[in-house]
Parts: structure tokens; C-alpha cells; sequence
């Protein structure tokens, strides 16, 4: 054997996979950071709000601006205050800085202006002042501002407040606000500071767009390089297993398939000396032997049905013998029975039940439907005459006696599946439709489908034939009769099926007759 070659271990692969999630950690924390970062930057920013807010509060406290509010008037100390409020605002980083109270209430669109402060800078680009009394202009706040400013003045909130707010004309906004009261104690208006944070929210931007550039490119090439090395030694030959494996068990019934699979993931010849290659030479053996035992089974199960097969007619056949007034019954209902199950199925009636499997399993088990006439005597069996009430009881009792001996060979043996059917009909093709039928006297479908099947091919063949106290029906005659039977005696649709297939019907009869000598 030659020297084997030494591949790349699981191992190596899994330190990539980490490497991987290495980076995408790294990316998640830097974000996290910034994060954290931009909360520390919005909480100093929230401290100074309050803290000019504050400042403010102490300018208008000294003139008593809530007792101006009230009056609605500006004496001289209107102007003097103002002052004292451009000087707040010159000396902070504030954007704006004003009074308002609400005209009424309980109206948020009555809000107005009480009084606002300018920097020198901003007077002379243009900037005026506004006056007690002004309205505020429609749209200038947000209705969520507005309700939170009325709640504030309605709740007499002596506290300062702050909160993020956004308008289409002046962006995101830090908006610290105090309620004003006059000398009764009054809550009359509110004192407020604005800061614009766009310029800040704009730069996070811009610094997460730039690291998730870096991140993508980077991201991109370590995936190209991970995707080149999985595909060659990990994702071909898994994917070639797993079609392999796929197809296996899709053929898995087909014996030239599956040997056709076998050879197939030879050929994918995976060499790896790692955990791929033990798995590649592990799969390859075990669809190797799975599918030389699954020639043997196949070998076996045939000869096993061949077995079942056998001694189903082996034991039908003793049956048939000791009655000697029932020329190839089991052989002509057997074939009855295979008609309607087709027609059945051609119809879709009881599409359900009639798989593949419980075809097969009640054609083959129709010939035991008689099973039970092993236990009546040969005296009654065989009397050439009808029966007396008696005797008919008797005779009656072969299709309980018929399951019993079924069910017992069920519950000694393997295979009830397949004898289970056998069970139905032995012991249930005497059952009628209305209810009538014996021995259990069951109805409609509480009698199972394949005893009801029987039903008819067993009086279908019982009217056609020759008895010692009848002569043979014609099968225009014994047709009638079963249709008129149909909803009483026996299941409408399996009669429906079975009226529909008349030439193989009388293929049936000419087959056996001509067997028969008649």
C-alpha cells in the first residue's frame, strides 16, 4: 500500500468557523461600544439641558415671571428679564431658548409664546424677538410634545424635564422644559431649552457606515477564501455522500438501483485522510453491505410470500375437498373479489383504504374466507338436500369458527397484517348491509370493507353454480339478484363496481367451466 496522504483535519476547518465568528463578535462589540458611547454622549447632553434649564428657571424666578404670565402683561422688568435670558443663552451651547403657557388648557392648539432670547449673533442676521402673547406658530411642535408640555403644567411638575423630539422643520432635538408658577402657586407656563443633536446623530452615521464598509470587504474576502477551502473539502464530497445516501434509500425496493448507487459514490473516490475520508469509506461500506443484505432479504421474503402463499391454498384447498358441492369456489370468489377491489379503485371509492398493500393483502386471502367449514361435520357438509333449520344454525357457525382459527394463527405467527384481512372475510362475508347478515349482525360500514367485498362474490358464485338442491343460475339472473340486493344485502358501491364488469365477469365463469367440463 502506498504512503497516505495527510489532509487538511476538522479540526483546521473548525479554527476557520472561529475565526469567522471571531470577526463577526468583534464587529457586534465595536457596534455595542459605539453604542454605549452615544448613550454617554446623550446623557452629558441631557445633564446640560437641565443644568441651563436651571440657570433659566433662577433668571425668571427673580422677576417673577409666572405673575407676569398671569396678568398677561410686560412692565419694565419684562425687557430686564429678557436680558437676563439672552445672557443664558449667549454664555451656553443652547439653540433655543423661550417661555410659552397655554392660552387654555385643555387646548394644546392654544399654546403661545410667553417669551424667547437671542444672541447678539442671531439679532443681527435678522432674528426678533417674540412677545408674551404671540401664538405659537401651527406645526411648531409635535402633538406628542404638546401633551407631554400640557400634562406637565396640568400635573403641577416641579421637576425639569427632558425629552428627544423631531420635527420636519428643526430635525432631532434634546427639549428640556420647567413649569412656571406665579406668586399663588399657580402653575401658568413653562420655561424651555432646545439643543439640535443632528450633528451628532450625523457623525454615528457616518462612523457605523465607514466600519460596516470595512467589515463587508473584510468579511467578503475571508468568506471567499473560507467558501474555496470548504467547497473543495468539505462541501463536494458531503454533498456527493449525501446524493449518493438520497438515492440509495429512494431505490431502496429496486435491486439494480441501489447496486447502481453502490457504484456511483465509488467513483466520487474521496481520499482525505481526515474525518471527511473516514466518513466517505464508512458510508461507502455501509450501502455496499446494506445492499448485498438486502439481496439476500429480497431472497429470502420471496421465498417467505412463496411459503404463505402455498400454504394459503394448501389450506383452502383441504377446505374446498371436504366439500364436495363447491367446484373451484375459492379460485372463482378469489378472482370475484380481485374484480371489484380494481373496480373500486377505478372509481376512487374508499381511496383511503385501498392501498397497494391491502389489495394484495385481501386478493390473497380471499381463498380462506371458508376456513371455518373445516369444524362442521362432513354430515352436514356434504348433504345432498337442503339444510333443516337446525343444520343451517350449524353451517351458520363456520364464519365465527373461521375467525377463530385466523385469529389464533395471528397471535402465534408472524404477519398479522397479511392475515388480518383473511380474519374479516372469514368472519364477517355472512354480514348484510341492513343488519341482517350473521353472525354478529353487524351493518353498513361497521362490517369491514373486505368482508363486504366477499359478500358478493361468494353469493355471485353461489347463484351461478350447481348445487344438489338448485341447478346453476345464469349470470344475466344472478346479476339481477345482486342488484337487487344493492343497499340491502350487500355494499351499493362495491355492487355498482362489480355490475360494471361483466366481460371479465364471464371470463371468470368461461375459464372455470371449461375446467370443470361443463
Amino acid at each position: 500500500m502506498g504512503k497516505k496522504r495527510k489532509g487538511i483535519s476538522i479540526k483546521i476547518l473548525t479554527a476557520v468557523y472561529s475565526t469567522v465568528v471571531i470577526i463577526v463578535l468583534t464587529i457586534v462589540i465595536v457596534i455595542a461600544g459605539y453604542s454605549l458611547y452615544e448613550n454617554h454622549v446623550m446623557e452629558n447632553y441631557q445633564k446640560y439641558v437641565t443644568t441651563v434649564l436651571e440657570y433659566a428657571y433662577t433668571v425668571i424666578d427673580e422677576y417673577s415671571f409666572g405673575d407676569m404670565i398671569t396678568a398677561r402683561e410686560m412692565p419694565d422688568a419684562y425687557e430686564e428679564m429678557r436680558k437676563g435670558l439672552n445672557h443664558v443663552k449667549e454664555s451656553s451651547d443652547i439653540d433655543y431658548l423661550y417661555a410659552v403657557y397655554f392660552d387654555d388648557i385643555n387646548d394644546t392648539s392654544s399654546l403661545t409664546y410667553a417669551i424667547n432670547a437671542k444672541t447678539e449673533n442671531e439679532l443681527n442676521d435678522g432674528g426678533t424677538y417674540t412677545y408674551l402673547g404671540t401664538p405659537c406658530e401651527e406645526g411648531s411642535f409635535e402633538e406628542d410634545t404638546l401633551l407631554i408640555l400640557q400634562d406637565a403644567v396640568k400635573s403641577r411638575k416641579t421637576e425639569s424635564g427632558v425629552m428627544q423630539g423631531y420635527s420636519k422643520g428643526y430635525g432631532h432635538m434634546f427639549n428640556g422644559y420647567k413649569v412656571i408658577f406665579n406668586s399663588a402657586g399657580e402653575a401658568v407656563g413653562l420655561i424651555c431649552v432646545e439643543v439640535n443633536v443632528n450633528s451628532i446623530e450625523n457623525e454615528l452615521i457616518h462612523y457605523i457606515r465607514n466600519i460596516a464598509l470595512f467589515v463587508a470587504a473584510f468579511t467578503i474576502l475571508i468568506t471567499f477564501i473560507f467558501v474555496a477551502l470548504s467547497e473543495y473539502y468539505i462541501i463536494y464530497p458531503i454533498a456527493k455522500l449525501t446524493e449518493s445516501a438520497r438515492d440509495f434509500v429512494r431505490n431502496i425496493g429496486d435491486q439494480e438501483s441501489i447496486d447502481a448507487c453502490v457504484e456511483s459514490i465509488k467513483s466520487i473516490g474521496v481520499r482525505s485522510n481526515n474525518e471527511i475520508g473516514e466518513l466517505y469509506t464508512t458510508v461507502t461500506k455501509m450501502e455496499s453491505d446494506m445492499a448485498d443484505q438486502y439481496r439476500d432479504i429480497r431472497r429470502y421474503s420471496d421465498n417467505v410470500l412463496k411459503m404463505q402463499d402455498g400454504l394459503i391454498t394448501l389450506i383452502a384447498d383441504m377446505v374446498e375437498d371436504r366439500d364436495t358441492d363447491t367446484g373451484y369456489h375459492i379460485q372463482k370468489t378469489a378472482s370475484y373479489v380481485r374484480i371489484i377491489l380494481e373496480g373500486l379503485k377505478r372509481k376512487g371509492y374508499y381511496a383511503e383504504q385501498l392501498t397497494p398493500q391491502y389489495v394484495e393483502y385481501v386478493a390473497k386471502s380471499a381463498p380462506l374466507h371458508d376456513t371455518g367449514k373445516i369444524k362442521i361435520s362432513d354430515t352436514i357438509l356434504n348433504k345432498p338436500g337442503r339444510f333443516t333449520p337446525e343444520e343451517f344454525e350449524i353451517m351458520k357457525k363456520h364464519a365465527a369458527y373461521g375467525k377463530e382459527i385466523i385469529d389464533k394463527a395471528i397471535s402465534t405467527v408472524e404477519g398479522e397484517s397479511y392475515l388480518r384481512e383473511a380474519s374479516n372475510m372469514a368472519g364477517y362475508h355472512h354480514e348484510r348491509w341492513d343488519g341482517k347478515g350473521y353472525p354478529y349482525g353487524l351493518k353498513e360500514e361497521e362490517i369491514p370493507l373486505s368482508a363486504r367485498i366477499m359478500a358478493v362474490a361468494d353469493v355471485f358464485d353461489a347463484l351461478v353454480s350447481k348445487r344438489v338442491y338448485k341447478p346453476a343460475f345464469s349470470m344475466e339472473e344472478a346479476l339481477r339478484i345482486i342488484e337487487e340486493g344493492k343497499g340491502t344485502q350487500f355494499d351499493p358501491k362495491c355492487v355498482e363496481v362489480f355490475l360494471e364488469s361483466v366481460p371479465d365477469i364471464e371470463a371468470v365463469i368461461k375459464r372455470y367451466n371449461r375446467d370443470e367440463g361443463m
